[in-house]
């Protein structure tokens, strides 16, 4: 019993997964989250978060210890004489170091690495703004693909309907075998009409997938969004819009770091030409062992007395303290050179800022004259929505009247269709360009 309701229980946490409808804002929340891109960009940012890490960590001492144990063997020159040195010594050594003035070197090093942190974050916001564009995109083409779904339904129920009443007049003799041949041609036309939409609303829902980079994508689905059928038209200036996109939008503050990051450098460059001044001190013993000395021997001619290991230590224990002035004189001129690129690194970042903002003001502008033109064609549209709705009023009245052919009937049905079709693809390309648009503004992206 216990393991048929485990069964049953996880049979429910699937059919609750396969009927989960995804909105916008999960969309956009998990690509942001999961993206392989924006994953490989958070480690660059955690690469420089460390770098500014070791940058302060330079502030501090170098503290450092080292022991050395030595054997020599061989004659010792004296005179005109040699003597034989055996040796065995053992020294140990802790010394500390600090840089004491390098011109501020330290200081512009950290301030340039904060602003690559900076640009490093702006970057990540780039790419995820750049992915939710894509996905906003892609979710109302879903959008328009389910309600053009919506409109070949109801296009394939008329056609049953005709094609119903044709196969009524057609047994009882009132009307031609070619009237009921020509209702069912144009049913089946509808009913594929129908199924090619479906396709295209599972072939969106997979694009959709694919870019949030799901591995289980055949029961994803998103929820269906009312866009309203009544639109407004859009109200902002672009010298507004651009205002607010050169002072938010992260690829532009991305620019500036790097900017800043560049004229830090060419600082950082300059302080090779100034002294260097560094401190330490230190602390150390050792302990000597003459190897050929006769110790046990009865001869006091040969004979040494040494001191143990610890005696000597003690006694050998010294101390000392540095400073030290590094004064650059030549380099081959290659500090010159070195600020010479830096400056052109300058140069290289102030026009990437003018080639940055000259993309948004034309991406802005663009998603103006397109919230503009869209408009238009959505108004348009519904216009000719109206005219082939009444042409095909008509044409059922008078077809039913018996003064017009189920040809005609087709032609205003296929045409209004069309027309009803035509008004989701100006509507929904309207939404998206008033969405980029007002996403240049400042406004998140919703629906």
């Amino acid at each position: 019993m216990k393991r048929v309701l485990t069964i049953v229980l996880g049979l429910t946490c699937l059919a609750v997964n396969a009927q989960k409808k995804w909105s916008l804002r999960e969309c956009v929340d998990y690509a942001t989250e999961h993206n392989l891109q924006v994953i490989q960009n958070e480690y660059s940012k955690q690469v420089q978060d460390l770098n500014l890490k070791i940058a302060k960590k330079n502030y501090l001492p170098s503290v450092s210890a080292n022991v050395g144990n030595t054997v020599s063997f061989g004659q010792t020159s004296f005179g005109t004489g040699s003597l034989r040195n055996d040796r065995f010594s053992n020294s140990a050594n802790l010394g500390a170091d600090i840089l004491v003035f390098n011109y501020g070197r330290l200081e512009k090093t950290v301030r340039k690495t904060e602003f690559d942190v900076e640009a490093s974050q702006y970057d990540i916001e780039t790419i995820k703004n750049d992915i939710s564009l894509q996905i906003a995109q892609q979710y109302l083409t879903t959008l328009l693909n389910k309600e053009i779904v919506k409109i070949s339904q109801a296009a394939v129920e008329n056609a049953q309907k005709q094609y119903d009443r044709s196969k009524i007049t057609t047994e009882v003799g009132t009307t031609a075998q070619t009237v009921l041949a020509e209702a069912e041609a144009g049913l089946a036309r509808e009913k594929q009409n129908l199924k090619t939409a479906e396709i295209n609303v599972g072939r969106s829902l997979f694009a959709l997938a694919q870019l949030l980079q799901l591995q289980e994508y055949k029961d994803f689905d998103v929820e269906d969004v009312n866009i309203p059928d009544q639109l407004t038209p859009q109200l902002k200036e672009v010298d507004e819009v651009l205002a607010t996109a050169y002072e938010n939008q992260p690829q532009i503050k991305a620019v500036e770091s790097r900017i800043r990051s560049a004229v830090a450098q060419t600082e950082i460059n300059k302080t090779a030409f100034w002294p260097t001044v560094t401190a330490s001190v230190g602390i150390g013993s050792f302990y000597n062992n003459l190897l050929n000395t006769n110790n046990t021997a009865g001869s006091s001619l040969f004979y040494v007395r040494e001191q143990g290991f610890f005696s000597q230590y003690k006694d050998n224990f010294g101390q000392q303290a540095a400073i030290s002035l590094n004064i650059p004189i030549f380099n081959k001129g290659i500090t010159k050179l070195q600020i010479e690129q830096s400056r052109l690194n300058e140069n290289i970042a102030k026009v990437t800022m003018q080639q940055q903002k000259q993309i948004i003001r034309e991406n802005v502008q663009k998603a103006q004259f397109d919230v503009d033109a869209n408009y238009e064609i959505y108004l348009s549209a519904v216009q000719a929505e109206k005219s082939t709705k009444l042409a095909l009023d008509f044409a059922d009245k008078s077809y039913a009247a018996g003064r017009s052919t189920i040809y005609d009937v087709n032609i205003a049905r296929n045409n209004y269709a069309n027309a009803q079709g035509s008004v989701a693809q100006a509507k929904y390309n309207y939404v998206f360009s008033l969405k980029l648009l007002n996403f240049y503004a400042g406004i998140p992206l919703s629906l």
